[in-house]
């Protein structure tokens, strides 16, 4: 099984995560057993898209009647699902799921996830209308 063997992805902290793909419902883990899930698409014979990435305290009974699937598989062609697990604290669920949706910034992860560190100051007003191409190429900006 070459196509459908294990597969790892890399987050934002460049740490590495190996998944192993689930085709059949044999496939995965038993009950009660917690971890990481990649919703992927296939594009070409090796070259993997993570469409969307989650974490459950039970793989099994989430991956079984999961509410984005068929928005996958329909809209976006997802043809597999890969698991990380088992991983039993709920806190290293989160941040390697945190880490993993910074990192490939799949399509159909919609939630913004806040990050500790402090955002840049915006621009004033000013600084930002001194920057303004409009006045560069002689335009005056349309007021309303």
């Amino acid at each position: 099984m070459l196509f459908f063997g294990p597969h790892s992805w890399s987050g934002e902290s460049r740490r590495r995560y190996r998944f192993k793909c689930v085709l059949t419902k044999q496939g995965l883990p038993p009950e009660g057993v917690g971890g990481i899930y990649v919703f992927v698409r296939r594009r070409w014979a090796f070259l993997l898209e993570p469409l969307y990435v989650g974490k459950a305290a039970d793989l099994r009974s989430r991956l079984m009647g999961h509410e984005k699937w068929g928005r996958a598989y329909w809209y976006y062609g997802a043809t597999e699902r890969y698991v990380l697990g088992p991983i039993r604290d709920e806190v290293d669920r989160r941040r390697i799921e945190e880490d993993l949706i910074r990192g490939l910034k799949p399509r159909m992860n919609d939630m913004e996830i806040p990050q500790a560190k402090l955002a840049k100051p915006k621009r004033k007003a000013a600084a930002a209308h001194a920057f303004d191409l409009s006045a560069l190429l002689g335009r005056r900006p349309q007021r309303a």
